[in-house]
């Protein structure tokens, strides 16, 4: 039988609403203000913290001379251009999926315009490696930006100096409690993070700006000359400080990937001020160190001197206000971890894991148990092992320039594919930017930038054997097509040797009858009056969901196809009530594999510790019956 007379009974997309900036009938100002301001908490706490430890990393690897310090801040101010700017808020945010934004989101569009096999393959490959190494940066982020303020607390007049094991101790004890609430959500604090991140930015430009004003000669750091004479007389050493450079930049995709929670003209709306701010500072602690001149101390924190410098009184607020900041930059990259997982979860890359939804109208506000403490161990190894932030720094960027490098050749293959000739040639030479910094960064592999690989190895190495193992599932799985099966089960359901009541059986594809279907209903005789395949597909659109409703397979035999987005939030129960059907029980199948390759043993494991997709699916546990199958793989 043909399901090709599927009957459409339901299709909304109203739980997607893509958020616009620009002014509409019945939007105020007000409205509109207060999403860039949202904006600010939600999108820009990494970037935003990077003037913390930049440029006091930098000069401990160059001498901050007049020519060396113009010649930096060149690089800075360039680099916040092309690589955020550019990249970002013109080239990548004109490519979406109905509003989303992200490297898995690029590589879906690319991946829906090629033909090859190969081709699919290759980007399927790049894509994870770039979901990947965003999971390491989610560890370093948190690590890097805590250590860094917490370090400030031996600037506060009358204490002195603080041993690095006091410093360590602190920034774990703030480490753990922040990954503590997690499960408590952070719906009801979020509001508060985007005046924090204001006061922040504001901070920023105004500290930035009276010491700027007291040497404004740092102004012809705007020309591009600069850069490129620091670049082409520090030959090799020049290059090593790029990879210091690129730390300015680090928290920029977040402007991409956070593009669907808040749609794109309230996130470049707020990178204009941002940005303003991010250079001003910058120039201004380029300033403070010209200032100095001798005296200037190369292991002291430049952001934090310049601030005492210029009023110690309000040095302890700034510094517990820098902590809040680096409070929600790490926040805000757990949540994007959080995201991350969840969409991997719902594509089938990651494993299936316990979600936890803490807010009844956010659907990015989710808690994932295992992710949560897997990245606090991971944050707490990372601070123990490089304990100093001007250490940290050493294992800080190489995520992040690989991950730009792939959204950018991902963006040069999809300006070509759609002949954007303009887009094509401003995305090449970003890219050649892009593997700059690539290479720069590669010096830092030997001096801890290992960490970055070995982070990210552990999810690349899940989605890895995730994929080959549920490869190997599906060739090994002996699904019965369902004309052959209606065969049979006509005869049976025709002696009229039925159970009362009605029944649902989870497959992957109404077209093909699992193995455990087979066992339970032709060959244990398990057959209801009423009787539903139900099958649950992922969209790769992230809000949605369609109901293909098949009335009547076989006399007693319909079948249901829910169709959700990947950041959907899915209730069975109510979709079954919505098409009139209450069933007595659920089937559902569970594996029980034999492997005989180390991967796929691995993969076994996995399968067994992780959660069946009923738990996934918050089911009435009830009604429930799992149906074991085993499997050689």
């Amino acid at each position: 039988m043909q399901l090709n007379t599927l009957l459409i009974i339901g299709d909304w997309n109203i739980l997607y609403i893509q958020k616009q900036l620009k002014t509409k009938p019945g939007r105020s100002f007000r409205n509109a203000f207060g999403e860039v301001i949202k904006s600010m908490g939600l999108v820009f706490g990494d970037i935003g913290t990077s003037p913390i430890y930049t440029l006091s990393v930098i000069f401990l690897l160059t001498a901050p001379t007049p020519q060396n310090v113009i010649g930096i801040l060149s690089l800075i101010f360039w680099t916040l251009i092309i690589l955020v700017t550019v990249e970002y808020t013109y080239l990548a945010m004109c490519l979406s999926s109905k509003g989303e934004g992200g490297i898995i989101v690029l590589k879906e569009i690319l991946r829906s315009s090629l033909k090859s096999s190969r081709a699919i393959v290759f980007v399927t490959f790049l894509g994870y490696v770039g979901v990947s190494l965003l999971m390491g940066d989610g560890v370093i982020t948190p690590a890097i930006s805590i250590l860094s303020a917490v370090e400030g607390l031996e600037l506060i007049p009358g204490i002195g100096h603080i041993s690095q094991n006091t410093v360590v101790i602190i920034t774990i004890s703030i480490t753990v409690l922040l990954f503590l609430v997690q499960s408590r959500g952070t719906d009801k604090i979020a509001s508060s993070f985007g005046p924090i991140m204001v006061l922040w930015f504001f901070s920023l430009f105004f500290t930035g700006l009276f010491s700027f004003i007291h040497f404004p000669n740092v102004i012809s750091a705007v020309n591009p000359v600069y850069a490129l004479n620091f670049l082409f007389h520090n030959g090799f050493s020049g290059f090593i400080v790029l990879s210091e450079v690129i730390l300015c930049a680090t928290g920029g995709e977040a402007l991409y990937a956070d593009m669907g929670h808040l749609g794109s003209e309230p996130i470049k709306r707020a990178w204009y001020f941002v940005f303003a701010a991010l250079v001003v500072n910058y120039l201004g602690q380029g300033a403070f160190v010209l200032r100095q001149g001798q005296n200037f101390n190369r292991h002291s924190n430049v952001l934090f001197s310049m601030v005492k410098s210029q009023a110690e009184f309000l040095y302890i607020p700034f510094l517990i206000l820098t902590l809040f900041a680096t409070i929600i930059a790490s926040q805000a990259m757990i949540s994007a971890v959080f995201s991350l997982v969840y969409q991997g979860i719902r594509t089938h890359v990651f494993p299936l894991m316990k979600v936890k939804y803490t807010s009844s109208h956010l659907k990015s506000q989710i808690y994932i148990g295992a992710v949560n403490w897997g990245l606090l161990v991971a944050v707490i190894l990372m601070i123990l092992i490089f304990k100093g932030s001007e250490h940290l720094a050493a294992a800080y960027g190489f995520a992040v320039t690989a991950t730009m490098a792939t959204s950018t050749f991902f963006m040069i293959w999809i300006f070509h594919l759609h002949k954007d000739k303009l887009k094509l040639a401003i995305a090449y030479l970003v890219f050649v930017v892009n593997i700059t910094f690539l290479f720069s960064v590669f010096t830092k592999i030997p001096h801890g930038g290992y960490w970055s690989i070995v982070i990210a190895a552990i999810p690349f190495i899940t989605i890895y054997i995730w994929s080959i193992g549920n490869k190997a599932v599906y060739l090994s799985f002996r699904s019965l097509p369902i004309d052959t099966y209606i065969e049979s089960y006509n005869q049976i359901y025709a002696t009229g040797k039925i159970l009362p009541g009605s029944a649902l059986f989870f497959t992957k594809d109404l077209s093909m009858i699992p193995p455990y279907m087979v066992h339970c209903t032709i060959a244990g005789g398990i057959i209801y009056e009423h009787n539903i395949l139900a099958s649950v597909i992922t969209m790769d659109k992230p809000f949605g969901l369609h109901k293909l409703f098949v009335p009547e397979i076989a006399d007693g035999l319909s079948g249901l196809e829910i169709q959700v987005g990947y950041m959907e939030r899915l209730d069975i129960p109510a979709v079954l009530k919505e098409v009139d059907f209450n069933p007595k029980v659920m089937f559902y199948g569970g594996d029980d594999i034999q492997a005989k390759k180390i991967h796929l043993k691995l993969f076994s494991f996995i399968k067994r510790v992780t959660p069946n997709f009923v738990q996934f699916l918050n089911l009435p546990y009830q009604k429930l019956h799992g149906v074991l199958t085993r499997i050689e793989i």
